[in-house]
């Protein structure tokens, strides 16, 4: 299953972001969300749990909690919203 997990510092890395969730069961991934341009992380990331069970624990064990100086938001990630191409040509109708 895979969790939400926002309010990031934006130091923190893939590999933390794993060993947070290690307790709660086996972390299948860890992703730090980054800028496409710069490269710097956008604050927020996706951990997915092997189970459902082990994702519902790390809910309840991390949301609110303090990591690296933030509050952590935990919860199930929601699958994202298709949202229409923008043109960048310049012409505008």
């Amino acid at each position: 299953m895979k969790l939400f997990v926002g309010n990031l510092s934006f130091d923190t890395t893939e590999v933390e972001l794993d060993e947070l969730f290690a307790p709660f069961g086996t972390v299948v991934e860890a992703t730090v969300i980054t800028d496409q341009g710069s490269g710097r992380s956008r604050g927020f990331g996706f951990v997915t749990l092997n189970s459902a069970a082990e994702a519902q624990a790390a809910i309840r064990g991390l949301a609110g909690k303090k990591f690296s100086g933030r509050n952590l938001t935990v919860n199930e990630a929601k699958p994202r919203e298709e949202r229409p191409r923008r043109s960048f040509s310049g012409s505008r109708c």
